[in-house]
This record gives structure tokens, C-alpha cells and sequence, in this order.
């Protein structure tokens, strides 16, 4: 089982490092979106939402800081759901189901993050400092 956690843990990181990735170096089509939907300051947000995306993503990976880490991605999560991905206001069906798509995956991955909480810390094979 150690060895499953540690692949999933893995790959569930590099979910949220890759996200990181694009919202730290290749913001510009981020911000634009971003803009779109009604945010102000959007290269700051997007940047900032990138550091959260980066230091959670970074915290699942090497089991450190584990819960900070898990309470900065859902943050992040409920943020960007409620802000960018509000399918209740959206009009054109296609936007409205993306939307709608996005916020649902969101929300899972909410929920996921909040079931690694019940995991006993330090996982294993981490980095042993945690809160």
C-alpha cells in the first residue's frame, strides 16, 4: 500500500504542479481568461493563485507541511470555482456546461484533498516536518 499511496501521491501532485507551471510561466492566455470573468488585477491573481497551486502541489509531493498544503489548494479551489467557473450565470450553453464541468471537478478535488487530512501524519516516505 505504501507504494500505491506514494504513485498516487505523485501523480496527484503533479496535477497541481503542472496547474502551477502554466499560471507561473505562461500566464498570459490565463490572464486574459482571467480578466474575462469579471477580475480585477487579473496578472496578479493569476500569479498569486499560482504560488498557492505551487506550494500545495509541492507540500503533497514531498509530505511536507501537509495540512497548510491541503488548505492552500482548497483555497485556491473554492476561489477560482465560485469566481471563474460560475455556471449558474452562464447563458450560452456550451460556456454554461464547461463551467459547470470545471466547478464539479473542482469541488471533488475539494473533497478529495479534504480526505487526505484523515491520513496519520508524516505519510510515508515524506519529508517529516508537519503541522
Amino acid at each position: 500500500m505504501t507504494t500505491a499511496f506514494l504513485i498516487g501521491r505523485i501523480v496527484f501532485a503533479l496535477y497541481w504542479l503542472v496547474a502551477a507551471y502554466d499560471h507561473l510561466f505562461k500566464s498570459d492566455s490565463l490572464v486574459g481568461y482571467t480578466a474575462s470573468k469579471g477580475v480585477k488585477s487579473a496578472k496578479f491573481a493569476v500569479i498569486g493563485t499560482g504560488v498557492l497551486l505551487l506550494l500545495g502541489g509541492l507540500s503533497i509531493l514531498l509530505g511536507l507541511y501537509v495540512k497548510i498544503g491541503i488548505v492552500l489548494l482548497v483555497i485556491f479551489l473554492i476561489g477560482v470555482s465560485f469566481k471563474m467557473h460560475a455556471f449558474w450565470k452562464e447563458t450560452e450553453p456550451m460556456a454554461r456546461m464547461g463551467d459547470r464541468i470545471n466547478f464539479t471537478k473542482n469541488m471533488a478535488l475539494a473533497g478529495a484533498l479534504l480526505m487526505l487530512l484523515a491520513i496519520p501524519l508524516p505519510w510515508a516516505l515524506s519529508i517529516s516536518i508537519n503541522w
